[in-house]
């Protein structure tokens, strides 16, 4: 088996924070943003209507761009609500955004969250992540998990970003953002997913 320490993926984000989750997930990889290999402020459209189809379209489209010189992880990752029929969805990161004219900060759309809750007693909500590594045009892999929970009545946590200040935990009595972060990298949605696919990476018994 192929432990593959010291392996160079390049992350389909600008999000630091995702980086920090991912680095606590994969000590022994080396993980590089697009402004680390002279493509800052990298993005791609995101047009698909699954989580998975965002990811797999984010890393292909950086994995051309760098014309293969590394392996390409993207994720897609959001907050799924009950009864809101599923939103904010693959929406989350962009929630409220047409509306306001303006991208929201995290806490804005905490809040309107909050809002479009009031008064509805099923708080049933998940995390979302989809993984998509790609390592070559046809070697590429995929995983999909996902963290269930609630939508809390309030924001509380100082911890993690995004909805985790709102994202309730029955079993722990606490929000995701309240968690230790060692704790929450061993409990997220994209841990899980993350270690499908660091399965995957270790049983290569070729990375190029």
């Amino acid at each position: 088996m192929c432990i593959l320490a010291g392996m160079k993926i390049l992350l389909a984000t600008n999000n630091a924070h995702k980086k920090q989750e991912f680095e606590a997930i994969f000590p022994d990889w080396i993980l590089l943003l697009p402004s680390d290999v002279g493509k800052p402020g990298w993005d791609h459209n995101e047009t698909a209507d699954t989580f998975l189809g965002n990811a797999m379209g984010k890393a292909k489209a950086l994995w051309e761009e760098v014309e293969g010189a590394y392996a390409v992880l993207a994720d897609d990752s959001g907050i799924c609500v009950d009864a809101l029929g599923g939103k904010p969805g693959i929406y989350s990161a962009r929630y409220g955004q047409e509306e306001a004219g303006r991208k929201l900060t995290d806490h804005e759309k905490n809040q309107l969250l909050l809002k479009n809750l009031e008064g509805m007693a099923d708080r049933r909500a998940r995390f979302v992540c989809a993984l998509a590594l790609v390592v070559a045009p046809q070697r590429v892999f995929t995983a999909e998990e996902s963290w269930e929970g609630e939508v809390a009545l309030s924001i509380d946590g100082v911890h993690g970003f995004g909805y985790d200040p709102l994202f309730f935990l029955p079993e722990h009595g606490v929000t995701s953002a309240q968690l230790p972060p060692a704790d929450k990298n061993r409990l997220s949605h994209r841990y899980r997913a993350s270690r499908r696919i660091a399965a995957v990476v270790a049983d290569l018994e070729e990375f190029a």
